[in-house]
Parts: C-alpha cells; structure tokens; sequence
C-alpha cells in the first residue's frame, strides 16, 4: 500500500492526496501534525522536512512530486495502466 506523509495546511499534500483519490489508488494519510512520529518517520525516509513523502509498496518514495511523476512512478509499478 502506498503511505503518503502530509499535514492539512501542505498545499503540495492537499494536490497529491486529490491525484492519489483521482487516480483511485488505496493509500495511507499519515498526519505529520497530529502524530509526531509520523513527522519523525518521513524526516527519516527522505532526509529533509518536506512534505509530502509518498513511500511506495516496493519501498521507494518521492518527495513532493510534481503531477506528472506521480503518475509516472504509479504507472512504472504497475498500480495504474
């Protein structure tokens, strides 16, 4: 399953969960302000404080990612066709 690491006020997160919802894909909202391992955690995956982390079940992530590769990378993983 996919996990994506955001906060509400995250203009970035507001745009990739709309992607995600469009694209139908199942994920995991992890909250980084109300759980703040959930911060600690995507601190850890991708080495900065940006948001949205999105993690992939094959355990790669992207790092606020554009529109288009999201897409790319769903397609890549055969999530989407």
């Amino acid at each position: 399953m996919i996990s994506m690491y955001s906060a509400s006020w995250c203009g970035d997160c507001v745009r990739t969960k709309a992607q995600l919802d469009e694209l139908g894909l199942e994920y995991e909202y992890l909250d980084i302000d109300a759980h703040s391992e959930h911060k600690a955690r995507a601190i850890d995956i991708s080495g900065r404080p940006n948001i949205p982390v999105v993690v992939f079940p094959d355990g790669t992530y992207l790092v606020e990612p554009t529109d288009v590769a999201l897409h790319e990378k769903v397609q890549q993983l055969g999530l989407i066709h």
